[in-house]
């Protein structure tokens, strides 16, 4: 199944904690790491806190979406990722966007992501990976959000670290 996988740090090393995704991604059972996007430089959304590299990652997997999620919040344990402010600072924060055409809506997972619509972000890093593909229950592909969504305080600072 193709995932795409958000990647964002703001606290401590944050092409370090990059890098520390990529890596624990590659290592991890039945997901191959594809391409990453350009990293991104952004002003954060929330409380006032320092800005955040951000970028996506493109998966090949054959865990269902709930294990994948499990792997992906297992990485940010690793990278002792904090809970303690919603959208606050965070040393990693990995979201999964999109996994194949599925919409899941349950307690503990939904497809697409709920912020993809609407956050620059997340659209112009999944647009440098697959401009053209539909995200499921909207019709519209990446491309169209992104046109659709206002600018944001974002720069690229460069390739992704260890992809």
């Amino acid at each position: 199944m193709r995932a795409y996988v958000g990647v964002g740090s703001n606290l401590g090393d944050r092409w370090a904690y990059l890098e520390l995704a990529a890596r624990e991604l590659r290592a991890a059972p039945a997901v191959a790491l594809l391409r990453a996007s350009l990293v991104h430089d952004t002003r954060a959304l929330g409380p006032h806190q320092p800005r955040y590299l951000n970028a996506v990652l493109e998966l090949e997997t054959e865990l269902p979406a709930e294990e994948l999620l499990a792997v992906l919040q297992g990485i940010e344990r690793l990278a002792q990722r904090r809970r303690d402010v919603r959208w606050g600072p965070r040393t990693l924060d990995l979201d999964l966007l999109l996994y194949g055409d599925e919409v899941v809506h349950t307690e503990s997972l939904a497809l697409p992501h709920p912020g993809l619509m609407s956050r620059r972000f997340v659209l112009a890093p999944l647009a440098e990976l697959c401009p053209e593909r539909i995200v499921p229950g909207t019709g519209r592909t990446v491309a169209e959000l992104l046109r659709a969504v206002p600018d944001h305080d974002m720069v690229r600072a460069g390739l992704y670290p260890g992809a």
